[in-house]
């Protein structure tokens, strides 16, 4: 607890005695619970999927395969186990085995830190009282970021391993996706951190004891819901393997269980995003307001782990969701995106929300630090306007400067060997093509120009006598 005079905040201790004290089976049985329910939940959200937008888009999903369809993931990875393992002649074999195990291992450890209840020993599993979480760090939310970036090296690897083209645009494009979208995904959790004063799962838990953070932090939360599906590869953002113009980009030399080991990685991927964003900005395993304002036990036993789970279905309903509904943007929309729009605000975001626990840990009153935060965002909004207004008149000048420019030289589109696209005001020479079959009947055989009426008749005739030969020669 800190502050002076009136203003006091309530930090978050980090209190991680409840870990390390568990039987070696006990851990066993842990991680052996995280890793089934990352592997049902993957399950659950092919179906999922599948099904939820057949019904957007009015079509009939999965129906054959078990009770209406619900087993339709499990044919899929009988199917990809079963099908014919093709390796590449030109890959770098050692890497190119590699580089799916690599992506899908990564994946799995993230839930290692995410708490599914309570750290309070509150259930008992066979006769031993244990947390609901299988450990805690004092920097969880950090080693979270360092298991999806080394994630990111499988992808990478698949690219330049497979010796091939598609592949190995993929991968660039993964790369620098990765870098792009990590940095706003790591602003938002730093306007996280300052509000709760730690960077341990449990202890943001625990502080969003009154408040979810979603309703604290709006603007970090639709960050990094932004950032999560670039971070996963999702549609709209799936660049690294998108069909219209990269085949299957990194995971195209790919077939049989090697091609399973990536789709199972990117699904892990969503839940453990989902599963994040939940214990981030959702108040983690805590039941919503409604429902723990009238039941008192409602946070307490194996309860949270049914809100848990609810609140990480609803985040995986959104992938579902914005991928059935938004067409893929171009790369340079996506870039812009990242660079341009989601880093600036989440930086400016990040000094505001820095600002305010600066002055109530000094006592400001509430008003005061609204007077203060509002009109520094209007300064910077207005500083930000000008900047553009004067950026776009120069950028209008110089385009009007080379426009003039380019209208002054003759443009060849073959000047250097090969074609390159017009700058602006230049145009393109006008494409040699062959007359349409109109123009060339108003030509006359002398080409001389004939009257549209002569030109008519005639080709009514001559159409007329193709149709007589051709019935001639059928019955001849």
């Amino acid at each position: 607890m800190t502050g002076t005079g009136t203003g006091t905040v309530v930090l978050a201790e980090e209190d991680l005695s409840f870990f390390g004290h568990d039987p070696i089976w006990l851990i066993a049985l842990k991680a052996v619970f995280c890793f089934a329910f990352l592997m049902v939940t993957v399950l659950i959200s092919i179906v999922m999927e599948r099904k939820v937008v057949a019904w957007m888009q009015l079509r009939v999903g999965p129906n054959r395969h078990g009770p209406w369809g619900m087993l339709q993931s499990l044919a899929d990875g009988i199917k990809l186990m079963l099908k014919e393992d093709v390796v590449v002649k030109g890959a770098d074999k050692v890497v190119y085995l590699l580089a799916p195990v690599l992506a899908a291992i990564p994946a799995f450890l993230a839930i290692a830190v995410i708490p599914f209840g309570p750290p309070g020993n509150e259930v008992s599993i066979f006769g031993t009282r244990t947390a609901m979480q299988l450990t805690d760090l004092p920097v969880a939310a950090l080693y979270i970021l360092a298991t999806a970036s080394i994630g990111a090296y499988g992808v990478v690897l698949a690219g330049w391993s497979s010796n091939s083209t598609y592949p190995l645009l993929g991968a660039v494009r993964a790369t620098a996706q990765v870098i792009s979208y990590e940095i706003a995904m790591g602003l938002s959790f730093a306007a996280v951190f300052l509000y709760s004063g730690s960077m341990s799962t449990s202890a943001i838990v625990d502080a969003q004891q009154d408040t979810w953070f979603v309703a604290l932090l709006p603007v970090s939360f639709l960050i990094y819901m932004v950032s999560m599906v670039g971070e996963a590869h999702r549609a709209p953002f799936d660049m690294p393997e998108s069909e219209g113009d990269l085949v299957a980009g990194y995971q195209t030399e790919y077939s049989s269980i090697k091609f399973a080991l990536f789709m199972m990685a990117e699904y892990v991927h969503i839940v453990t995003l989902s599963a994040l964003a939940a214990t981030l900005f959702l108040g983690g395993w805590r039941a919503p307001a409604p429902i723990s304002t009238y039941w008192e036990g409602a946070n307490h036993g194996w309860w949270p782990l049914l809100w848990f789970f609810l609140k990480v279905c609803a985040l995986i309903f959104f992938f579902v969701w914005i991928r059935g509904t938004l067409p893929r943007v171009r790369y340079d929309q996506f870039m812009k995106l990242g660079w341009k729009v989601l880093i600036p605000v989440s930086l400016v975001w990040l000094m505001l929300v820095a600002t305010v626990r600066a002055m109530r840990n000094e006592g400001y009153d509430f008003a005061g630090i609204v007077y203060w935060v509002a009109g520094a965002a209007l300064a910077v909004l207005l500083v930000s306007f000008v900047i553009d207004v004067f950026r776009g008149r120069k950028e209008e000048a110089e385009e009007e400067a080379a426009g003039k420019k380019a209208e002054s030289e003759v443009f060849d589109p073959m000047a250097g060997g090969f074609p390159v696209p017009p700058l602006p005001g230049q145009t393109l020479p006008p494409v040699p093509r062959r007359r349409s079959r109109l123009d060339r009947e108003l030509v006359g055989p002398s080409g001389a120009p004939e009257s549209p009426g002569e030109a008519g008749e005639q080709g009514k005739g001559a159409r007329a006598a193709q149709k007589t030969d051709g019935k001639e020669a059928d019955g001849a």
